[in-house]
């Protein structure tokens, strides 16, 4: 699920282990914080579940520009 522009044009991302490939991707400020109570039912879900599979099945979290 890939989360549409943040208004402060940063996004985390969480890649796949395996090949690098972008999983998930949340509306943050530049610092990495994700207002979770600005997300969908299902956006803070699997934020949530992205978050705990760091390391297991996803990358630590890289902050980016959004597009």
């Amino acid at each position: 699920m890939n989360a549409s522009q943040a208004p402060s044009g940063f996004v985390l991302c969480f890649c796949r282990l395996q090949d690098g490939n972008q999983l998930y991707a949340f509306p943050c400020d530049a610092r990495g914080n994700v207002d979770m109570d600005s997300l969908s039912e299902r956006a803070r879900n699997n934020y949530l579940y992205a978050r705990a599979l760091m390391g297991l099945q996803t990358t630590w979290p890289a902050v980016r520009r959004s597009a």
